[in-house]
């Protein structure tokens, strides 16, 4: 393990990450021109080893990228050596923080009552109406960090200052799917019926994981999300 301790280059970190994969760290804070970077690096990787022997498909996160790769060929040790190249060069080639689908995906929302059944604990720990929440959610469009925690769930970002609020102390056993949560600065929709700490302000009927389309997922990382509210 001697050669494969971190190694860095100005504000990329490249770690193993086990006997099977290397971490790419570009920073450490949800940030939009950070998650550009992350996903270009991301298309890169897979562009520059495509069809080469051993390498896997990089796994986009907010801030890093997970490289998966064969312990043996390539290894770990050459794997970050090379990474570390590659990453390199797109910290510090230019960025733009919009950069994403077309046009932004649009939810429409059903806000509070039995669909959203936080959203006046959440107007109420900010000294907020319900209505400035909805009207707060509602108003930025949101970049879809990456997906994971379920097939088809999004975690989109970051919510204006005004309402970042924690999760649940006690998560729920069941939250239905389609419902639009919030925890932190994060907020993203339900495509399942699961247990869930989020707090809930509303409900969508738009399905984020429908195994009758192609692709299933109706979002992918680096796509724009504008929610909607119903009247």
């Amino acid at each position: 393990m001697a050669g494969r301790r971190p190694v860095s280059r100005g504000a990329v970190r490249v770690l193993p990450f086990g006997d099977a994969g290397v971490l790419v760290v570009l920073g450490d804070r949800i940030d939009p021109a950070i998650s550009s970077r992350v996903h270009r690096l991301a298309a890169i990787i897979r562009g520059a080893t495509a069809g080469e022997a051993g390498w896997r498909l990089p796994i986009p996160a907010y801030a890093s990228v997970l490289v998966p790769v064969d312990p043996l060929e390539p290894g770990v040790e050459m794997a970050m050596g090379r990474l570390l190249e590659i990453a390199a060069e797109v910290e510090i080639a230019p960025v733009r923080a919009t950069e994403g689908s077309a046009a932004p995906i649009e939810i429409p929302v059903r806000y509070g009552g039995i669909d959203g059944p936080d959203l006046g604990d959440v107007a109420a720990l900010h000294d907020l109406r319900p209505a400035d929440v909805v009207e707060l959610h509602a108003s930025v469009d949101y970049r879809v960090f990456f997906l994971g925690f379920a097939p088809g769930f999004g975690y989109l970002g970051p919510v204006p200052a005004a309402i970042v609020t924690p999760r649940l102390a006690t998560p729920r056993t069941r939250v239905p799917a389609g419902s639009v949560g919030l925890a932190g600065s994060q907020t993203g929709i339900y495509p399942f019926d699961s247990p869930g700490g989020w707090r809930i302000l509303g409900r969508t009927d738009v399905r984020p994981w429908d195994l009758r389309r192609d692709p299933p997922a109706l979002l992918a990382p680096g796509d724009i999300v504008r929610f909607v509210p119903l009247r």
